[in-house]
Order: structure tokens, then sequence, then C-alpha cells
């Protein structure tokens, strides 16, 4: 358990066969206010409408019956 708090990931073998991947968890990384407020000064300007037109264009939003043959 060391090993995987220091970085280390393992194969977890069943006979020989792998069955499962012991990874260390990824450290929850926190941004202040003012630290996204800094990154985002050269971050283009998003036209609202124009978003959501390619969003409609991409995803199916159309509400269906799951029951509905």
């Amino acid at each position: 358990m060391d090993s995987v708090e220091h970085g280390t990931a393992f194969i977890v073998t069943r006979n020989g066969t792998p069955i499962g991947e012991l990874i260390p968890l990824r450290k929850k990384r926190t941004v202040t206010r003012e630290q996204f407020v800094a990154m985002s000064v050269n971050a283009p300007v998003i036209d609202p409408a124009r978003f959501r037109a390619d969003l409609d264009d991409a995803v199916d939003n159309k509400l269906r019956d799951p029951y509905a043959g």
C-alpha cells in the first residue's frame, strides 16, 4: 500500500491471469477564484447562441419514451 500511495500501480492477477489494476488515486487539485480568473484572462469569448447551436448539431436531445417500441 505504501508503494501505491507513492504512485506505483500494480496489476492484480489470479492464477497468473490479470483481473484488475491497483492504482493510486488522483489527488484533487483545488483552484482558487483568483487562479481561475488569471487562467481565463486569454480565453476566447464564447457566443452563447452559437455554442448552443453547436451543441444542438452535435447531440440529439429529443425526448423519447423509453418504453415505446
